[in-house]
């Protein structure tokens, strides 16, 4: 059978200041049910919990809150950091956006996204009585393609892999690496219902109840790929300029005549 499911913007949302009770205004805002899924705009979120800063300070922020440089490019007007957070999201800019904060700010992502998700997924399951899930969205590039997505960068109450590895296709054979990000896939979903400029923050997955589980299932910080099997740790510049230093270190330690020869 063929299945099916709906996404709906939840609208009517006031402006999130620091403080704010979202699981509270969320559940005034809609009806939830066992087996939603609520993709949250992370912005909101960070918005909650005071991750503001000046937008004087933006470089320094990202500098803050980068813990690895994978490239960085400059372009007109200013340089391009892609980099690993503190929240192990590979992006650009450590996700410090200025894109809907107030004039002269610029937010920062919740300092632990899984926490956070999985504290609106409890007190949203408290207020409710519902066993829903939460999904932190935010908005990245992908490498290889043009144009942005939403992924997880947060959740709780959800599986976020549809693990099918030992199981068959439609054709009987076997399945060994197959394993579906849900978690990005409904993120990316959400998406559409949500926009950038639409001021709709959150919305609400129904018909995907089987991939709502228990809270303590693992969060989005599981998504990201362990560095022994990363495969692209750092730009390609980066990487031929690297090469290069190492060949030269090589020849020179092989002195002179190597080198002349």
């Amino acid at each position: 059978m063929a299945v099916k499911f709906s996404i709906e913007g939840i609208g009517g949302l006031p402006e999130i200041t620091k403080g704010a009770d979202l699981a509270a205004l969320i559940v005034d805002a809609t009806d939830l049910a066992d087996g939603d899924i609520l993709v949250i705009t992370s912005k909101i979120v960070s918005k909650a919990e005071g991750r503001v800063v000046q937008a004087a300070d933006r470089e320094q922020a990202i500098t803050d809150e980068t813990v690895r440089v994978v490239a960085t490019r400059q372009y007109e007007g200013g340089v391009t950091r892609i980099v690993e957070n503190r929240q192990g999201v590979i992006g650009a800019a450590a996700g410090v956006d200025a894109s809907n904060a107030a004039d002269g700010t610029v937010l920062l992502l919740p300092v632990d996204p899984d926490a956070s998700a999985r504290a609106l997924a409890t007190g949203i399951r408290a207020l409710t009585g519902a066993r829903v899930g939460v999904i932190l969205s935010d908005t990245l590039g992908r490498p290889w393609r043009e144009g942005q997505t939403d992924l997880a960068i947060g959740a709780a109450g959800v599986h976020v892999f549809d693990d099918l590895r030992g199981s068959t296709d439609a054709s009987g054979k076997p399945l060994s690496v197959t394993m579906p990000c849900v978690a990005d896939e409904i993120a990316g979903a959400a998406e559409l219902v949500k926009g950038k400029s639409s001021a709709v923050p959150v919305a609400v997955v129904r018909g995907l109840g089987r991939f709502v589980g228990d809270l303590d299932l693992p969060g989005a910080r599981s998504i990201q790929r362990p560095a022994e099997r990363d495969l692209f740790r750092v730009g390609a510049d980066e990487a031929y300029n690297e090469g290069y230093r190492d060949g030269f270190d090589e020849a020179q330690s092989e002195g002179p005549l190597a080198a002349a020869e």
